[in-house]
């Protein structure tokens, strides 16, 4: 091909030299001019890329393939002389063995060797183990909802690409012959850039660990402990920062309050969202015929209703007529639930909350805040977690 393209060259400069030099007549200069301006107009348009690129690219590949060939051959035929063993030459358990083992770097790595390796690379089983282990306590479903919008929403953008490009494409064939350029743009617009699936777990890891993707989880104690959020767990849009090994936090806004940023929040301030229940919405109790004095609570409380709800820990208490026993302790008989939060004070407005167990909504004013749905809590592992949070001093 390259030696037709060099004798098609020659003899068209062999034609131009037997041509008589007469001047040019003033069309032929329109004709020059206008072709100036057309390339200098085509430029803009991505159309001139992939010309420019094709016809860069062409001559490059050819050699490079021509050079690459007589390396590999060379490769292969050392490989052959000496006996060596491949990778891929191992029984299929004993290299599936050996991938399961390796970190994620290296299966990123291994994934650029050769094609069949990249299969086995990329793989969701074998990513679906990084993912819980590392990320399994702060992703949730929440988390995951959010993934598949942003890709919905990158699937819906490439669409709308294409569809500019198509019709640019249109344009130009008015007037020239573009059938060649057009299925360059066409392939070049549906190949991927990466031999990764956007909707692979490995895609989803790698955005995560790159911090390209924000996600929704919740953070204790926000806005670094700030006393007035002490033993509190708000939601917040997360962003993973791998040089610090730490977290950015965006919370929502609180009434007119502009969003809330904390920067180096730690992996052990994180939670997934126990419950699928917005932070503006009212979560449904489902847990107030089984409370007893002792057990352990999150509720949800927020200053206004114009702010988001945060969940705050506390424990069942006795009513005022039991004196604790529990050989004769009946309040959860009662309809009432009284709701000890023992981080404040004796006597503070936010040490005690009282509760109607038939009819509980949202209670409260604007003074002492709102409380809204309640939550048990079951897990020890839960319960352990708000203890290590206890604040060093009693809150006023």
């Amino acid at each position: 091909m390259l030696l037709c393209f060099f004798l098609t060259c020659i003899s068209f400069i062999l034609f131009l030299k037997s041509l008589s030099l007469k001047p040019l007549p003033l069309w032929a200069d329109e004709m020059r001019f206008l072709s100036h301006w057309f390339w200098k107009e085509l430029s803009f348009f991505p159309i001139y890329k992939v010309i420019k690129n094709s016809l860069c690219t062409y001559t490059f590949c050819i050699s490079s393939k021509m050079s690459f060939k007589k390396k590999y051959l060379s490769k292969v035929e050392n490989v052959e002389e000496s006996g060596e063993m491949s990778v891929l030459d191992l029984p299929e358990l004993a290299l599936e063995c050996i991938l399961e083992k390796l970190p994620p770097d290296a299966l990123c790595s291994m994934a650029g060797v050769c094609s069949s390796l990249r299969e086995r690379c990329i793989s969701d089983h074998l990513w679906e183990k990084h993912m819980k282990r590392k990320w399994g306590k702060v992703i949730g479903q929440a988390a995951y909802r959010e993934w598949q919008w942003h890709l919905a929403s990158r699937a819906g953008e490439s669409n709308l690409k294409q569809n500019k490009q198509k019709s640019l494409i249109r344009l130009f064939s008015f007037g020239w012959s573009l059938s060649w350029i057009r299925s360059k743009v066409n392939e070049n617009s549906n190949t991927p850039r990466t031999f990764l699936p956007v909707d692979s777990i490995m895609a989803w890891y790698l955005a995560l660990e790159t911090g390209r993707f924000w996600f929704p989880a919740q953070v204790y104690n926000r806005e670094n402990g700030h006393v007035g959020f002490m033993l509190s767990c708000y939601d917040a849009e997360l962003c993973y920062d791998l040089r610090t090994d730490t977290f950015q936090a965006r919370y929502p806004p609180h009434g007119r309050r502009a969003i809330a940023i904390e920067n180096g929040v730690q992996w052990e301030r994180l939670r997934s969202p126990p419950i699928d229940t917005p932070p503006h919405d009212l979560h449904v109790s489902d847990c107030l015929n089984e409370l007893w004095p002792g057990d352990h609570i999150e509720i949800q409380w927020r200053k206004n209703k114009d702010f988001p709800y945060g969940w705050w820990y506390g424990v069942v208490g006795h009513l005022e007529t039991c004196d604790g026993d529990a050989n004769h302790c009946s309040c959860h008989y009662s309809d009432t639930v009284v709701l000890e939060f023992n981080q404040y004070t004796p006597g503070s407005r936010w040490r005690l909350a009282i509760i109607d167990r038939k009819d509980h909504r949202e209670e409260g004013n604007e003074v002492d805040g709102f409380y809204g749905g309640i939550r048990k809590l079951y897990s020890n592992e839960e319960i352990s977690m708000w203890k290590q949070l206890w604040p060093t001093d009693i809150l006023e």
